[in-house]
């Protein structure tokens, strides 16, 4: 499936990287806030430790897991993007501020 971000870029999210993402219980069922969050991030952040990844923010309350972020991480290829991973946590990561809300 491809996600529009919210710079109007593609990201690919494949039928493989839902399945390792879903392998997380608090991530089942989550796709519409993946979507939301590429789509509407409060914040995106380079990553430190890989060049080409980026790390989309979103603040999510009345969770089952509590009020969160969700982070998804999406690799900048040449000609490409696409998600890596998706998880829940309670901080933003250091790194340069590319867009923020």
């Amino acid at each position: 499936m491809n996600l529009i971000d919210y710079a109007g870029n593609v990201i690919r999210l494949t039928d493989e990287r839902v399945a390792h993402i879903q392998e997380h219980p608090e991530m089942a069922m989550q796709t519409d806030k993946i979507n939301e969050t590429i789509a509407n991030p409060e914040i995106v952040v380079k990553s430190k430790s890989d060049e080409e990844a980026r790390l989309y923010y979103k603040h999510y309350e009345g969770l089952s897991i509590g009020n969160k972020y969700l982070c998804i991480v999406v690799k900048f290829k040449e000609a490409d993007a696409f998600v890596i991973t998706a998880y829940f946590t309670d901080s933003i990561k250091k790194g340069d501020i590319l867009w923020k809300k």
